[in-house]
């Protein structure tokens, strides 16, 4: 990824297709909008990116991405809790205002994909819990959306 494409992604809004936090440790919200993106409910067929170590409004944060985070993050394509496996890969960036780790999640093709046994989607810019969303339906109503 080119820097140009990185300050585009840290300047434009927060979309079902880019999530951005300063939080380091939520491992739960990660694993989440990963969840989210892989299940592609706008049907865009374009990839989700989780940016961490930038604010919002797309300022940085100062984060300094070290090997135990990278390799926490990069590891939760493998743990098991997010199935089917999401085809993602993460990337550190050393910027001048920090650093950022950029997880980029290609939407799948065998939906519904669930973290822990539950199906999360996105709607613009939130992350939502689907209860409702069915093995039967979701392939369905993802592919509605």
């Amino acid at each position: 990824m080119t820097k140009d494409e990185i300050y585009n992604l840290l300047y434009s809004t927060e979309t079902s297709r880019i999530e951005r936090t300063i939080s380091t440790g939520d491992m739960d919200k990660f694993q989440e909008a990963i969840c989210a993106f892989s299940n592609d409910m706008s049907n865009s067929r374009q990839n989700g990116y989780l940016i961490i170590g930038a604010k919002d409004n797309g300022e940085l944060s100062g984060l300094k991405v070290d090997d135990n985070l990278f390799k926490k993050i990069s590891g939760i394509r493998s743990d098991g809790n997010i199935l089917p496996i999401p085809m993602m890969t993460c990337e550190r960036y050393e910027l001048d205002g920090g650093d950022l780790l950029i997880v980029e999640v290609q939407p799948s093709f065998s939906t519904p994909v669930r973290y822990r046994g539950r199906t999360f989607i996105r709607i613009g810019p939130k992350c939502l819990y689907a209860p409702r969303l069915s093995s039967k339906y979701a392939h369905t109503l993802l592919s509605v959306y």
